[in-house]
């Protein structure tokens, strides 16, 4: 086969888990590379473990692309449909020698071998002439001597001398082929030209190195392993232990744009520095030869400050309507009737001066659309019951607020009155009104969040804190 002018690169996750922040970075990665070079971006599904891969793993997997903007031009393949291929290709191997049959189990290899300076298979079977069949594996006749060397187009050429590699395993037992084989097959059929992967699967290219070699296929792609991603304490990320699941960063709120542009600079950036990057900037400057190699910091704090940028950077009526579609998908503490998106326009503004995440929105529209209205109670505690003037205050703004016009200059302007005569700074006379309108002591701006509440609603929360503070004290048993 001709290797194709055309540029071609593959995404090829296991689905076996939620989608990995580190398998997006890779998938992105690919997919600016690919549309740089005006090549195909191929999505292939690694489904040959029949065991850990389920399909609600791939729909995460595909999901998570298209909220991301990945957009692939083929696929998805899924290699648990391409099995006839694999088990071709291992019988060619097996008959031109470079693979054999082997029946060892684990218990005989680690017994055999158990006083060797190097673990792993022996190659006790080599020369034994087993028949492939059920309860053999198939394994690849590595060189005795040599080395295969991986050209990297990150790392540079990468030497791994040929003793160090046992004889590794193409089809398990079970007839399952493993990956080393599929995705050789897969790369070769597809035409792959530049493979773009994680680090992790440096150690395994050599074998994937000899095995394009004994099927004499097209000249081998291009390879490029990208840096490891850690979290704080510099440990590479863990399902286990670190929050690394696109979904969950779509469930907060995350902006598609924002973690996009974030993951693009894990381990790559344009030469002047620059941080908040368009698509169009992105495929533009990206070039495999300026990531790094040494590993990128996953920073949950950095990201949602670049999530603050973006949304700041909506329109009123962009970041409107994601805020709809967002709570849509989220069970919040108001009625759908409750909810009005007109008083959601007004105080839009405010609202993405203080959010880092759409998740944050639901705290700031509480006093708005919850009925019946609460008030926490140790802001009220704190801001009125224990204020000797609170009551004096509250009383005074409400008779200002009865009258006048509905405006939050009007607002200010009564309060500021009220604050005056209690001899009180604006802040401090605004603290016993802000908790009986709003519910607590932090929040909006109070006279641009009152003049969205209206008239009514705030006379009456004020009447009702009035009314909580006339209440005689609970004596003691």
């Amino acid at each position: 086969m001709t290797a194709p002018a055309t540029v071609r690169v593959r995404f090829a996750p296991s689905p076996t888990g939620y989608f990995h922040v580190g398998g997006a970075r890779t998938a992105l990665y690919n997919w600016l590379f690919a549309r740089r070079a005006g090549g195909k971006f191929v999505l292939r599904i690694e489904d040959t473990d029949r065991e850990r891969s389920h399909p609600e793993w791939t729909d995460g997997i595909l999901s998570s692309l298209e909220w991301l903007g990945i957009t692939w031009d083929e696929g998805p393949y899924l290699q648990s449909e391409r099995r006839d291929l694999y088990e071709e290709t291992a019988r060619r191997l097996y008959e031109t020698g470079h693979a054999y049959a082997c029946d060892c189990v684990r218990e005989q290899i680690d017994e055999r071998t158990k006083d060797n300076l190097t673990p792993g298979y022996d190659g006790y079977c080599r020369e034994r002439a087993l028949t492939p069949g059920s309860g053999r594996v198939l394994r690849f006749r590595v060189p005795d001597e040599g080395v295969t060397v991986v050209h990297d187009a990150v790392r540079g050429d990468v030497e791994f001398a040929n003793s160090t590699i046992q004889d590794f395993v193409l089809v398990k037992s079970n007839a399952d082929p493993l990956f080393v084989l599929a995705v050789v097959v897969d790369d070769m059929d597809m035409g792959i030209t530049h493979v773009i992967r994680a680090e992790e699967h440096l150690p395994t290219t050599p074998r994937a190195v000899l095995v394009w070699g004994a099927l004499g296929g097209p000249p081998l792609p291009v390879f490029a392993h990208l840096p490891v991603l850690v979290n704080e304490q510099r440990q590479k990320l863990s399902k286990r232990r670190d929050r690394v699941a696109v979904e969950d960063y779509r469930d907060q709120g995350y902006l598609p744009e924002a973690m996009r542009n974030y993951l693009a600079l894990l381990g790559w950036g344009p030469p002047d520095q620059r941080e908040i990057l368009t698509v169009d900037e992105m495929i533009d400057e990206f070039r495999l030869e300026d990531v790094n190699v040494s590993p990128a910091f996953f920073d949950e704090k950095r990201l949602a400050h670049f999530n603050g940028v973006y949304i700041r950077a909506l329109g009123v009526d962009d970041f409107v309507g994601r805020v709809r579609r967002y709570l849509s998908t989220k069970t919040v503490p108001w009625s759908t009737a409750a909810y009005d998106e007109e008083q959601v326009v007004r105080l839009a503004p405010l609202i993405q001066e203080r959010v880092a995440t759409l998740d944050e929105v639901v705290g700031y529209l509480e006093f708005l659309f919850v009925e019946p209205f609460v008030v926490d109670p140790t802001s009220f505690d704190k801001a009125v019951q224990r204020d000797d003037g609170a009551r004096m205050i509250l009383e005074q703004a409400r008779n200002g607020f009865e009258n006048g016009p509905w405006t939050v200059d009007a607002l200010r302007a009564t309060l500021t009155t009220v604050a005056e005569k209690a001899e009180r700074k604006l802040g401090k006379a605004q603290a016993p009104v802000r908790v009986a309108t709003m519910g607590s002591t932090v929040g909006l701006p109070l006279f641009e969040s009152l003049e969205v509440l209206g008239r009514g609603r705030t006379l009456s929360r004020i009447d009702a804190a009035l009314a909580e503070l006339l209440k005689p004290p609970v004596s003691e048993p």
